[in-house]
């Protein structure tokens, strides 16, 4: 495999990773009250974008990283909706 892949598929894991910590601690204490609902909604959307431009370029792992980023995103702006 080479450098820049091993280097993308990081970059797409760890990001994608980010969001999880906060998706978990949003469950467990189903409490949204210090999280910006505007940098949830922007980073979402732009995630979003990430992703039609990997299904246009047929980027599988664009794709994979940011179908999955997107997910966990929109479960913490539900939450922050839901919990308000």
């Amino acid at each position: 495999m080479e450098i820049i892949n091993v280097i993308g598929l990081l970059a797409a894991f760890l990001t994608t990773a980010s969001s999880l910590p906060q998706v978990i601690k949003t469950i467990r204490l189903k409490e949204t009250r210090d999280i910006s609902f505007w940098m949830w909604a922007f980073l979402s959307l732009g995630i979003f974008f990430w992703l039609i431009y990997g299904i246009l370029r047929n980027d599988i792992p664009i794709i994979l990283a940011n179908g999955i980023s997107l997910f966990l995103v929109l479960i913490v702006l539900g939450l922050k909706i839901k919990y308000k």
